[in-house]
Order: C-alpha cells, then sequence, then structure tokens
C-alpha cells in the first residue's frame, strides 16, 4: 500500500486515502476539515477542556498531531499495511472512545494496535484483543455485536463506554512519558464529561490503572495513599467531590500475551465484567445480585 492508493473500505465501500483524512465520509468520523489540531503538547489541555460533550471530543482528540513519534509511527503502518489486509485503508489517525454516551461503566486500556484500532479507526476493534473484549462484553449484555471488526459493522455498546490511555498507537506498544502526559487531558475531558453517570472504571493491565488513578486525582477525587497496587480483580472506591464514588476494577489486560498464555481467560474476564455491570447497577446475565 502506498500513500497515494486509494481503497475500498470493509463495510461501506468507497475510496479512501491511507491515513483517513477527516470529513472523507468514514463511519463514525465526528472530525471535519474545519476541526482544530492540536500541534504540540501544550495545546491539548485547552483543546479537550473546550469540548462540550463526547462527540466534540472524538472529533479533536481524532486529529491531534501533539507527539511527532507517534505521528510518524501511526502513518507509517498507514502507508505501509501489511498483508493479511492487502486493499484495505487505514485510518492512521488518534484513535476516539467508542460506546454510549451516558455509559456507567467506563473501560480503558493502553493504546491502539497498529493494525487494529490504528487501521478501523474504533478502539480495540480488528484484533485478537478487540476480539476478547467485546466478545466477553457481548457476553455479558453490553454490547449488540459478539465481535467487532469494523467501523460501520453495527456494533454499539450499552451502559459501557472503552477507551485508551494514550490514543496513538506507539512503537512497541511503549508510549513514552512524555507522550502518556501529553495525552492525559483528553482521558480526563471523557471521564469528567461521563461523571454525571459514570459509577465505574474498568482499567485493563496495569497501564490503565495508573493512568486513572493519576487522572482522578487531577480531577479532584479522593486516591488512597499509598497509591493503588494493580491486580487482577482489584477494587478501589475513589470518592468524588460532588456525586456517588466510583468504582475502580482491575483486569489483566487481554493483550495476546496474556491471553494465549492463559494468564487471562475467558471466565476470568467475564467475572470482572459482571462484577463492574454490577457496581453500575446493570448486572447482566448471570451476575450477582446487587449488593
Amino acid at each position: 500500500m502506498s500513500a497515494l492508493e486509494r481503497c475500498p473500505h470493509p463495510v461501506i465501500g468507497g475510496a479512501f486515502d491511507s491515513p483517513v483524512p477527516p470529513g472523507a465520509g468514514w463511519p463514525g468520523d465526528a472530525a471535519t476539515t474545519d476541526t482544530p489540531v492540536a500541534t504540540a503538547p501544550g495545546e491539548v489541555p485547552g483543546l479537550a477542556a473546550g469540548a462540550a460533550d463526547l462527540a466534540a471530543l472524538d472529533a479533536v482528540v481524532s486529529r491531534c498531531r501533539a507527539c511527532p513519534r507517534l505521528v510518524a509511527w501511526r502513518e507509517s503502518l498507514a502507508t505501509q499495511g501489511r498483508r493479511a489486509f492487502a486493499g484495505q485503508p487505514y485510518w492512521g489517525r488518534p484513535v476516539p472512545g467508542f460506546g454510549d454516551p451516558a455509559a456507567a461503566v467506563l473501560v480503558v486500556g493502553l493504546a491502539p494496535a497498529g493494525h487494529g484500532g490504528n487501521r478501523t479507526g474504533r478502539v480495540f476493534t480488528g484484533d485478537r484483543s478487540g476480539d476478547w473484549i467485546f466478545a466477553a462484553l457481548h457476553r455479558s449484555g453490553a454490547a449488540a455485536l459478539p465481535s467487532s471488526v469494523a467501523a460501520g459493522d453495527g456494533q454499539h455498546l450499552s451502559g459501557v463506554r472503552i477507551t485508551a490511555a494514550v490514543r496513538c498507537v506507539p512503537p512497541q506498544n511503549r508510549p513514552a512519558p512524555v507522550e502518556r502526559d501529553a495525552c492525559a487531558p483528553w482521558l480526563d475531558r471523557e471521564i469528567g464529561l461521563l461523571a454525571g453517570g459514570l459509577r465505574v472504571v474498568l482499567a485493563l493491565g496495569g497501564f490503565g490503572w495508573d493512568a486513572v488513578l493519576a487522572a482522578a486525582r487531577r480531577l479532584g477525587w479522593s486516591v488512597p495513599r499509598p497509591r493503588p497496587r494493580f491486580g487482577h480483580g482489584v477494587e478501589e472506591v475513589l470518592p468524588r467531590p460532588a456525586g456517588a464514588p466510583v468504582a475502580l476494577l482491575g483486569s489483566y489486560h487481554v493483550s495476546q500475551q496474556n491471553t494465549f498464555t492463559g494468564r487471562l481467560t475467558e471466565p476470568m474476564l467475564d467475572a470482572v465484567l459482571a462484577r463492574a455491570r454490577e457496581l453500575a447497577g446493570s448486572p447482566g446475565p448471570g451476575a450477582r445480585p446487587s449488593l
């Protein structure tokens, strides 16, 4: 795939450049050519704070160019592609959150995958990790479909939103601390826009756990000291200055390293999602009665 080739979207067809420009008609793209662009980390807080709702936040997130290393990497993957996805366009932009704008449960992962979210434009979509989390969300009653393969496939979430601490795919899946910090205002604003109905945050992996705790402190929530340690099934209560407290749950990440080795099994993931739905007041199939 070269930067000059235009390829059809796997669901809606048409012809798209890789990376996909805003306003090109990609399913779910909230941005237009008029959406402002963060060109440096110092511009991210203002743009995040100025997003009046999640749709506006998704738009500005998807146009961010604040981190040069991440911009270069995500776009190189978009123009080089992978043989398994030959003939498909790559989103190649930051990946916003996805799901119910009135979600009571927020699932927070690390970052998009190079040939998953970076290709499809939807977080946890189009790769093995996405297969796991969306299948589990479907079993819990939160996802309309048992898989999430491409934007525009009819997938939607009820009561749940899913996002990532870092919005661009990082080399070797390791964002630098400065990149993590540059992205933090997007997560802060996303949590803030959900805060009225937010009851549970489920962190996938230690990186997501630490990102949520850092965001909670910046938002003025009460975070225990010493900092709670991550673990699968660990629960913490984070009181807020106004509104109900938020429960923070931990789960091993749905990475292939964890799922292929059996460190994370389907029953383990189902149990933590059932607990999240229970705490949020939406038990779902097979969950224990609300406490």
